[in-house]
């Protein structure tokens, strides 16, 4: 009988113990599928002796993650510490090193310095799975590097924050501001005391660059990711969205250009019968367009301890019964350089709300430097002081309110306009702009 598969866990966290949890709860059924049976023999967190809620009597500790990596009594270390460095990036090289396949939730440690572990990886012949750093509980990984890899994708997007879906969804239904929803999600708990790295989308730009690196074979590289949060996102543009056809999520895309792979995560227009535009709350979803059949969504949790956990069990499932690909789908080596491709060329549609001086000629000055650029219009709205979406008109006196929205143009065209209309004083304050996703 082949022998059980023996895993050392560092991160004893919330993630962590459901991890021991959902092994020891299914473990017939596990070894069933699995072919042998998989076992939680070692493990490294700060304290010992805290209370998780499992039986961690039978587990050997180490303090050191290091040590505990290169363990001669592990077959595979799993690393639930997070974080982009040491010694969470010092210990998975040592497992690697020690031929011992790794399995990781952290997405951080990947989008920085996944290329150089998947390298070490592939050197000695051992896995290095990552499902649970990209949208949770959501099977994505495995579905772009093994489920599609005789497709080509054209496009993946998705939203792959929780914490920004759940403030948009309070703001949209509820008709509150940014900060109060925002509020609300801390004392939820779905948002850190400092929530910078999710409002403003850095979160989701690591995760998007996992995601293109296995959608189009690029390097995956954070900084090659153009980044815009939702703070900027008022009630008034969610309300216009409604009366549009449309709803705003925080999406994060990777889509094959002619300019090469532009990856860029922005407050985004769906339309509102798209199945992305359902996704509503904490949840995640990411959509794949595929030549030859219609865009495939995979939706589900994408955070929390169970949803984490079972994709990192799943990951130690492959590996037991002894499935081992490259890490990003393709040998390292023939990974390109994802390189940042200029939003100037980025072509689409736009939504742009504009606070109008309110005298003769604004419109045809607007409308003319709209022209300037070559940008069409697919609709031109007024707002009414002291109605609904009236919200930024000032006083009776104030600028008005205009909305539109443009057919596909490029960036450089629209804000070329703007600033042009900037320079005309005929607007107040900051224009918002928002990209439209169309369905393909």
């Amino acid at each position: 009988m082949t022998a059980p598969l023996k895993v050392g866990l560092a991160g004893l966290g919330t993630v962590g113990a459901s991890v021991v949890r959902l092994i020891e709860g299914d473990r017939d059924a596990l070894t069933a599928r699995c072919g042998r049976a998989v076992e939680v023999v070692a493990a490294c967190a700060r304290d010992p002796k805290k209370d998780r809620g499992i039986d961690t009597s039978k587990l050997r500790w180490f303090d050191d993650p290091k040590k505990l990596a290169v363990d001669p009594g592990i077959d595979v270390f799993v690393e639930l510490m997070g974080g982009d460095g040491d010694p969470a990036k010092a210990a998975v090289e040592a497992a690697l090193r020690a031929k011992k396949s790794v399995v990781t939730a952290n997405k951080a440690l990947l989008a920085k310095h996944g290329l150089e572990l998947a390298a070490l990886a592939e050197e000695n012949y051992v896995a290095l799975n990552f499902e649970a750093a990209a949208a949770g509980a959501i099977p994505i990984v495995k579905t772009l590097r093994e489920g599609l890899s005789g497709n080509t994708i054209a496009r993946v997007y998705g939203i792959l924050n929780g914490t920004c879906n759940y403030i948009l969804t309070r703001m949209e239904q509820e008709k509150l501001s940014f900060a109060d929803c925002l509020k609300d999600a801390q004392r939820l708990g779905y948002a850190e005391a400092d929530p910078t790295f999710d409002v403003e989308g850095f979160d989701t730009a690591q995760k998007l660059s996992l995601l293109a690196s296995l959608a189009f074979g690029t390097k995956a590289d954070e900084s090659a990711v153009y980044v815009e949060g939702i703070s900027s996102i008022s009630p008034a543009d969610l309300e216009a969205a409604e009366e549009l056809g449309y709803r705003i999520k925080l999406l994060g895309v990777a889509v094959r250009t002619e300019h090469g792979i532009e990856q860029r995560v922005h407050p985004t227009m769906v339309p509102k019968d798209s199945a992305i535009a359902q996704v509503m709350g904490v949840t995640n979803a990411v959509t794949v367009d595929v030549d030859g059949f219609a865009p495939l969504t995979l939706v589900g949790p994408g955070a929390g301890g169970a949803a984490t956990a079972a994709s990192v069990v799943a990951d130690i499932g492959d590996i037991a019964r002894g499935v081992r690909t490259h890490p990003f789908g393709r040998k390292t080596s023939d990974l390109s350089a994802a390189g940042k491709a200029p939003m100037q060329r980025h072509e689409g549609g736009y939504y742009i709300r504009l606070m109008a001086v309110d005298k003769p000629g604004t419109a045809a000055t607007i409308a003319t430097r709209l022209a300037e650029q070559q940008i069409s219009m697919e609709s031109i709205v007024q707002r009414h002081r002291g109605t609904k979406g009236g919200a930024d008109a000032k006083s009776a006196s104030g600028p008005v309110p205009v909305i539109l929205i443009t057919y596909a143009t490029t960036e450089d065209a629209v804000r070329q306009a703007i600033d042009a209309v900037k320079r005309d004083k005929v607007i107040s304050g900051e224009p918002q702009l928002i990209r439209i996703e169309k369905n393909r």
